[in-house]
């Protein structure tokens, strides 16, 4: 019911992920990411507790690989659990347990993994990282592009109703977290659409945060 892809940025050091699904608010349970460290999705028959948990375990300077291997050892159900990490050094391990739902698959490429669930067919997370790898441009374009090839190449076996785009770097909080909790149309494009929109004010709303005084007026009736 899922499909998704975690990656970095080899130039800036920065990390997203790009997700989308048929069930409702997929990102607020499933898109995982810390600056400086990677990112996580964790995913089919979601327990958000083995993103932090696997961020967690690379913080303290395990390998993706490592990291996956050592939440997998100990957590519950984890055959229930699809988990997809990216490392600081763009190291990639996916786990798919062997209840993961429907036709899936899962594909790693340079700074990118995918994967998903319910898909229409097992070649959307290699479309996924192709995809991302012939982008070119902001990390969040490349993680748009993806996402839209991923549906392009089949996506969800059904139609998908929410999409996640979240960015980490360098500051405590995300950079960028924007959603399409629901909609009927389609997901991918309303979050795409946001990003059009915020990506001009991204580096302004962290300066707002580090030093007000010397950001940008703010663009809004009453603003002086």
């Amino acid at each position: 019911m899922t499909f998704s892809l975690v990656a970095r940025c080899a130039e800036t050091g920065m990390f997203g992920i790009a997700i989308s699904s048929s069930s409702p608010a997929v990102a607020a349970r499933c898109a995982h990411a810390r600056a400086q460290v990677g990112a996580v999705a964790s995913q089919n028959v979601t327990d958000p507790r083995l993103g932090p948990q696997t961020l967690d375990a690379m913080a303290q300077g395990h390998s993706a690989g490592d990291a996956v291997r050592a939440v997998i050892d100990g957590a519950q159900h984890i055959a229930y659990r699809q988990l997809l990490a990216i490392d600081a050094r763009g190291q990639t391990a996916i786990h798919s347990g062997a209840e993961v739902l429907g036709t899936w698959n899962a594909a790693q490429g340079t700074d990118v993994a995918a994967g998903g669930n319910l898909l229409d067919n097992d070649a959307v997370p290699a479309a996924i990282v192709a995809g991302f790898e012939a982008a070119r441009g902001h990390l969040g374009d490349r993680l748009i592009v993806a996402l839209r090839a991923g549906l392009a190449a089949g996506g969800e076996a059904g139609p998908v109703h929410s999409a996640g785009l979240m960015l980490v770097d360098r500051v405590s909080w995300p950079v960028a977290d924007l959603r399409c909790d629901w909609t009927e149309s389609c997901p991918i494009e309303a979050v795409a659409t946001a990003w059009d929109v915020y990506k001009p004010q991204l580096d302004d709303y962290v300066r707002r945060a580090l030093d007000p005084g010397a950001a940008p007026s703010y663009g809004v009736p009453g603003d002086a």
